[in-house]
């Protein structure tokens, strides 16, 4: 049954909240669109309404971890990491403080919204800040596991979080290892590495290229930061060939982090599907997705386009 990534982080607070009392709540007046709505009702007295003041959110989370708690701070995700950048980078950051930004609303999937609070940058940002750790989870078997893996880890983490359901990907007995990467389907003629809900997609264009005769590895990075620079070596070998997608902007995120990786280690052939360098526009998320070939057409695209002259 298809699912938010929101939605799932909303049911994993109320599973921590039970038997985690240092487990605490800021949102900026949006309990219903972060779906943490239910951890208010349930825990009040660990929940804080912080109004429509990012930066007071996120110092105060660093307040509260200084004093033992366990702070899941969260806003839409264009708020969290452009509006309280600052705090953010000195606050949690700089003193390594043990705060968790769950970051919903990221995106171009938004929708109608529109550029204003559609954030494609945010990726860049927090993998940006020394010690931060970087996730996004590709659906809600890995959200839930995502979010108490990163309950037990002590430090800052920024976790981000969609609007709208994707498909199931993992079952229940599927274990979450932060800073591991997954493989999803093996193949040996090309590498598609892919994050957050581009992962399903990802899936998609892997079992319509093997019709074609091309036999795809999908990767699932679903930890930004630390990235997982063996694996992602090692499978890149396998095929000489990598395609990287990200709802996101390709400078800064999944695509640079994996070139960057790649440049060093095992130079090959990358082409990033993503974001280019231009903001995003008011739309259904459906219509978005087609605009800014964000599908699985566009990624068998790239892909027969490293096979030119062979096929």
């Amino acid at each position: 049954m298809a699912k938010s990534t929101r939605e799932a982080y909303g049911d994993t607070l109320l599973e921590l909240g039970r038997y985690n009392q240092n487990i605490v709540v800021l949102v900026g007046d949006l309990s219903k669109s972060t779906m943490t709505f239910g951890f208010r009702k349930a825990y009040p007295e660990r929940f804080f309404e912080m109004g429509i003041s990012e930066q007071d959110i996120m110092s105060t989370a660093a307040g509260l971890a200084s004093c033992g708690k366990i702070p899941f701070a969260s806003t839409y995700a264009i708020f969290a990491t452009g509006r309280a950048y600052e705090q953010i980078r000195n606050s949690i950051g700089y003193p390594r403080l043990n705060v968790k930004i769950a970051a919903t609303h990221a995106g171009i999937t938004v929708g109608k919204d529109g550029a204003t609070h559609q954030s494609i940058e945010d990726i860049s940002l927090m993998r940006g800040i020394p010690g931060m750790v970087v996730i996004s989870p590709s659906d809600a078997e890995e959200t839930k596991q995502a979010i108490l893996a990163s309950a037990e880890y002590y430090g800052p983490v920024y976790i981000r979080l969609g609007r709208i359901a994707v498909p199931d990907i993992h079952q229940k007995n599927y274990k979450f290892q932060l800073g591991k990467g997954d493989i999803i389907r093996d193949g040996k003629d090309v590498t598609i590495i892919s994050t957050g809900i581009m992962v399903s997609v990802a899936i998609e264009a892997a079992d319509k290229l093997k019709e074609k005769g091309i036999e795809a590895t999908v990767l699932n990075i679903h930890t930004i930061k630390p990235i997982d620079k063996d694996f992602i070596v090692e499978v890149s070998k396998r095929t000489g060939r990598v395609i990287t997608v990200e709802e996101h902007s390709i400078i800064g995120g999944l695509g640079s982090s994996v070139c960057e990786v790649l440049a060093e280690e095992y130079p090959v052939k990358v082409k990033r599907i993503g974001i280019k360098d231009i903001f995003g526009q008011s739309g259904t998320p459906e219509e978005l997705i087609r605009q800014y070939g964000l599908t699985s057409d566009e990624i068998i695209r790239n892909v027969e386009s490293f096979y030119e002259g062979e096929l």
